[in-house]
């Protein structure tokens, strides 16, 4: 019988929970994956649900508010969510939590407590999360993917001349955080490797939207500088980004674990 290999990437009637799943990726990542037959359980503090087609998809999509920079309550918060919709096939973590003092972290201006801060309620949210999640899988004996949206900035130094001409600096806390997640997600997958659960990061360039933190739109300076180091001239639209996710989460991407996804446009290449 001939094999058909596009059942590879057939995601139908597995469960997702999608942390951060209200903002700029996150609502386009629930969006492709309701329309490939996912149950999708968004995890915010808003629900937006504008974007999800509500009409067309609502016996799919389901919406629990969740504070993922609550650190201390995340245990908790993770064992009701599994007794209620039980435990997921695949987590996606693309929440973005920061301190009202996030705009405050370039070298000339970050205080110590403002690192503190920003590493507890992002990075270790992100890390202590997924953590939870794997050891739900491991015991439910789930073959599970996890996925965790990054930055090209967790590996490598942000690039100054990004910043030129624009209301923009450079964000330090920013790639502490990012680096040590990047590396949590290895050793995630080192461990839980022989349990049959995948972790993997998604390292993304610029995407086009709103910037976190910023009442304003983005800079246009900051386009123009991006877009000419860039290889293909421009920023990812959030689209290309969920694309990716759709691609760890399914089978098509079975032997894939413990890898960074950079989805740049060629930034990285030079």
């Amino acid at each position: 019988m001939k094999k058909n290999y596009l059942d590879k990437f057939n995601l139908n009637n597995k469960k997702a929970y999608v942390v951060g799943g209200s903002g700029l990726l996150g609502k386009e990542i629930i969006q492709q994956l309701l329309e490939n037959s996912v149950k999708v359980i968004n995890l915010d503090l808003k629900n937006k649900k504008k974007n999800t087609n509500k009409k067309k998809y609502s016996k799919n999509y389901y919406y629990h508010k969740l504070d993922v920079s609550d650190v201390d309550n995340l245990d908790s918060n993770i064992e009701f969510l599994i007794k209620k919709f039980g435990c997921p096939d695949i987590f996606i973590n693309c929440s973005y939590p920061v301190s009202s003092e996030w705009n405050l972290s370039s070298f000339n201006k970050n205080r110590i407590s403002n690192l503190r801060k920003n590493v507890d309620i992002h990075q270790n949210s992100y890390c202590w999360s997924a953590y939870k999640i794997c050891q739900k899988m491991k015991e439910k004996k789930i073959l599970g993917s996890v996925i965790l949206l990054n930055s090209i900035y967790g590996f490598l130094g942000q690039n100054m001349t990004l910043y030129k001409n624009t209301n923009l600096e450079e964000n330090m806390n920013y790639s502490i955080i990012k680096g040590a997640i990047l590396n949590f997600s290895r050793q995630l997958a080192s461990y839980y490797g022989s349990s049959g659960i995948r972790v993997n990061s998604i390292c993304s360039g610029g995407v086009k939207g709103h910037v976190k933190g910023l009442k304003t739109k983005q800079d246009k300076n900051f386009i123009k500088n991006y877009s000419k180091i860039c290889l293909l001239g421009r920023l990812a639209l959030p689209s290309e980004i969920a694309n990716s996710v759709l691609f760890l989460a399914c089978g098509a991407s079975s032997y894939i674990t413990g890898t960074s996804l950079v989805v740049d446009g060629g930034w990285s290449a030079i």
